[in-house]
């Protein structure tokens, strides 16, 4: 169980493909993960992003960020597979 206690950022990524094949990878051998993910345009004080400006030259494929963690343990066995990726 992975838990904020014994986890380790893996990586902060925008690209949901990437983090979609990291997952795939580290799924495929067996280490747990968690990921957060976070509406870069989302609400902020005094309204969104997108209501304030807009969204006319934002690539929509990166609006989100994902935080992908792995039990320490994990951790160096992990940063290996996603670097072949």
């Amino acid at each position: 169980m992975i838990t904020i206690f014994n986890r380790k950022e893996l990586i902060v990524t925008n690209d949901m493909k990437r983090q979609s094949q990291i997952r795939d990878s580290l799924s495929a051998e067996g280490i747990d993960y968690t990921i957060s993910t976070k509406n870069l345009m989302g609400s902020q004080a005094g309204g969104s992003r997108r209501s304030t400006f807009g969204n006319t030259g934002l690539n929509q494929n990166y609006s989100y960020e994902y935080k992908i963690y792995v039990h320490k343990k994990d951790y160096d066995k992990a940063l290996f597979l996603m670097r072949r990726i």
